[in-house]
């Protein structure tokens, strides 16, 4: 990285930052330990200059006041940054690797969100969690009643459908405070149910809101929360040169595997963000198996290779689809055919 700046690596906590930077007059290594409290002062007082921390929580916060008050954040993954920390492992260490790897020419920086888009985002995290608790809810509802005999068909509809014959039967046979505590484990999966909701309608309505959420969600296999959670994830899509470069972030690329001239394609990098190409992936199958007309080369793809290998593909151009979409401020075109610039 070339600039004429002080570069400041900060190591970020959550009461003490480390903070380390070469003084360009005097060649002086400086290294400054500051509580959290006195972090921005440091900074109010001091000419604008190139501020690198490692992407981690509160980052996103630190990243916005800093530019603020006329500084440039620059956010690094971490796994950038950890193979510049040598020694053990303290925060003069860790602010010593930060500041060493945000030289690396050619580092890959995190973009900074604003906070609507961390709120949607979170709004999603908060879903996923609700989701997972569903999830182990259900699951150890199923194997309690399985220990007595009761066996339940696959999926939520066939559970609430024998549910209740299922807990006037055991009634006969367990103790009161069982099934009391059976009828309250089911109780609590229909107010997670009910949260779930919730959380979604407010999704919606923020989606409604907002442009580039309703124009990419015209793209096959791409619903509300797909829309809504890469369009707060994605940020600024200047930050990626192309749309591969933005499905090689979500991991939707393959990795590969070289040495001595020959390269071995691998399967899916599964780099960034889980969540997202989770979403990217289940709308792709969906659009695969239940969409009317279906992508023709998937198809054909999916007859040669296995049907996951043409799942992933057809994520993959989704994503690559919807950074052209809010890249060029263009709306889908289901028959569109690219051209050379």
């Amino acid at each position: 990285m070339e600039t004429n700046r002080t570069v400041v690596g900060v190591d970020t906590a959550k009461r003490v930052f480390q903070l380390r930077w070469v003084d360009m007059e005097t060649g002086e290594i400086v290294d400054l330990k500051l509580m959290r409290t006195k972090f921005l002062d440091h900074f109010a007082g001091r000419a604008p200059c190139v501020v690198a921390m490692e992407a981690c929580g509160g980052s996103q916060h630190w990243a916005r006041r800093l530019r603020d008050l006329g500084h440039e954040p620059l956010l690094l993954p971490g796994k950038a940054v950890r193979p510049f920390v040598i020694g053990n492992k303290n925060d003069a260490h860790d602010a010593r690797a930060i500041w060493r790897a945000v030289h690396l020419p050619g580092v890959k920086t995190v973009a900074v969100k604003s906070e609507e888009q961390q709120a949607v985002l979170a709004l999603h995290r908060m879903r996923q969690q609700l989701v997972k608790f569903r999830t182990a809810q259900i699951n150890g509802l199923r194997g309690l009643l399985t220990e007595y005999g009761e066996v339940m068909p696959q999926g939520r509809a066939g559970m609430r459908r024998d549910m209740a014959g299922i807990l006037e039967r055991v009634s006969e046979r367990l103790p009161a405070m069982v099934i009391e505590t059976l009828v309250e484990q089911w109780s609590r999966i229909d107010r997670l149910d009910e949260e779930i909701g919730e959380i979604e309608r407010r999704i919606g309505v923020w989606h409604r809101g907002h442009a580039d959420s309703r124009r990419i969600a015209g793209i096959p296999g791409v619903g509300v929360l797909s829309a809504t959670a890469l369009v707060a994830a994605m940020g600024d899509p200047g930050a990626f040169r192309s749309g591969r470069e933005f499905a090689a972030w979500l991991g939707l690329v393959p990795r590969h595997d070289g040495t001595g001239g020959r390269v071995r394609m691998l399967g899916i990098s599964k780099r960034g963000d889980r969540y997202l190409r989770c979403l990217l992936i289940h709308g792709a199958r969906s659009v695969l198996t239940s969409a009317k007309a279906p992508p023709a080369w998937a198809v054909r793809l999916a007859e040669r290779r296995s049907p996951n290998v043409a799942t992933v593909a057809l994520a993959n151009k989704t994503a690559r689809t919807v950074w052209a979409l809010l890249a060029h401020d263009r709306a889908y075109q289901a028959n569109f055919v690219s051209q050379a610039a």
